[in-house]
């Protein structure tokens, strides 16, 4: 129970805190496993399950603009309807070098691939591929980053 309760006064002032870099030390702190050099935008939501289990991995250098969602834990609560329909409890893991449009909203058991970009306002319901160029509600793919040896030699690193 105090456990919990310490999960989510850290995610709460994480959401609220000035500075992205303070924003990933307080989410680690909560258990979510986060690489290096990640940048997460102000008012990011993580709805799941206050347990010990990590739900949530972001990669090295991946970029989460503000006001993204990402839903790793779904249930009716207190409605009628709980018998009738299921409830999720998945994980979300979002690549090295990704990058996640402002306001889009990733649901349970996604997986946003390597170098990926979501755009803005997007719903993420099915995998990402990597290098993928996806947008829309729901997310689709648009297009094909070009990682060829040719271009900016930006994967040399």
């Amino acid at each position: 129970m105090l456990r919990r309760g310490y999960k989510r006064l850290l995610k709460l002032l994480a959401k609220h805190t000035p500075g992205y870099n303070v924003r990933c030390r307080l989410l680690r702190m909560a258990g979510y496993k986060i690489g290096g050099r990640v940048y997460i935008g102000e008012d990011l939501i993580i709805i799941d399950e206050l347990d010990d289990r990590a739900r949530v991995k972001i990669g090295d250098r991946a970029a989460i603009a503000p006001r993204v969602t990402l839903v790793v834990s779904s249930h009716p609560n207190f409605s009628r309807i709980g018998p009738f329909v299921k409830c999720v409890h998945g994980y979300i893991e979002i690549g090295d070098d990704a990058w996640i449009g402002t306001g889009c909203i990733i649901l349970p058991d996604v997986r946003i691939g390597k170098g990926a970009v979501v755009g803005a306002g997007s719903v993420v319901t099915k995998d990402v591929p990597d290098f993928a160029v996806v947008a829309g509600v729901p997310a689709k793919p648009i297009k094909k980053l070009d990682t060829s040896s040719e271009a900016v030699g930006l994967w040399s690193n």
